[in-house]
């Protein structure tokens, strides 16, 4: 049989790679024909011609630095892979930048936190954006003043109820004048309001309502609003007054009572504040005073 070569022998050693990194392999290397034979025998340096001594050619030294460096290789992975980029082919260059370019890429999770943190900063700046706006709306309330009301006529005459009943009827009729401001300064709003009633102790007389409308920021109007009953059955509630003789000497105790909603939208829907204002007055319907205005700036009461 041929013997090999070392040229063949460190070709096979560096061509053949590693099975597992974390298993240490050793090699067993018997010395070629070749250089046993570069291997003589020679006298002792003191001419003694039974100490023989081997003369050892360079390559074996060579072949054991690199195989020692080769097993130090296999037992250190950062080395085994730092050895096989040595033995990558030529486009090893074009990968390396491709890895660089690679892992300076934004990867995709990344992104996703970014957007996720900015809409979480967002969110938050609006909140609190918003509660400011809320809060200063809250020192504009709109102010509502009932100025006076004017009664028309008034009048008790008999007559019958729905069942057929018979009863002492009343009809009424009265104008309201409020006057209204909004104060505030960066918001307009839209006023609504219950029913204005006219109650004797507990007996409804007369009602009216407010139209809806929208009121502008640093402004004001006044509103006239009729509060009129026709045909109230009183079921003997006011028979103790003469009032088919002499009209002249009515008085009778009423109370208007009504809500006014007001409801401003600071920043659209979005932001919106709601005011309300319950509103009670005492006011003597007499006969003396019909068609003339009975002022109510001090008759009421605002909650």
């Amino acid at each position: 049989m041929h013997a090999k070569s070392d040229s063949e022998v460190t070709s096979v050693e560096q061509s053949t790679p590693p099975r597992s990194p974390r298993r240490p392999i050793y090699y067993v290397q018997s010395p070629s024909n070749h250089d046993v034979e570069k291997m003589s025998y020679g006298s002792s340096p003191m001419g003694s011609p039974g100490h023989p001594y081997y003369h050892c050619s360079p390559i074996h030294h060579s072949r054991e630095s690199s195989t020692s460096r080769f097993s130090a290789s296999l037992k250190n992975p950062r080395n085994l892979s730092a050895w096989k980029r040595l033995h990558r082919p030529d486009d090893h260059g074009d990968d390396s930048d491709e890895d660089d370019q690679n892992d300076a890429a934004p990867s995709p999770g990344r992104n996703v936190r970014l957007y996720l943190c900015f809409a979480l900063l967002f969110f938050v700046l609006f909140t609190l954006f918003s509660l400011i706006l809320w809060g200063a709306s809250k020192s504009y309330k709109p102010q509502v003043v009932v100025k006076n009301i004017v009664f028309e006529s008034f009048n008790i005459q008999a007559g019958v109820d729905n069942s057929g009943v018979a009863t002492d009827m009343l009809s009424l009729n009265s104008t309201v004048r409020i006057h209204y401001r909004n104060p505030g300064t960066f918001f307009g709003v839209h006023v609504t309001s219950t029913p204005l009633e006219l109650h004797y102790f507990q007996l409804k007389v007369a009602s009216g309502q407010i139209k809806k409308f929208s009121q502008a920021r640093k402004t004001h109007r006044t509103i006239s609003t009729v509060v009129l009953g026709s045909q109230v059955a009183l079921y003997g509630g006011i028979s103790v007054l003469d009032v088919r003789g002499n009209h002249e000497k009515v008085a009778v105790p009423l109370n208007l009572t009504f809500v006014v909603r007001s409801r401003a939208y600071i920043l659209g829907k979005l932001v919106k504040s709601k005011f309300y204002k319950r509103i009670r007055c005492s006011v003597t319907l007499r006969g003396s005073n019909l068609g003339k205005r009975s002022n109510l700036t001090e008759s009421c009461v605002y909650h």
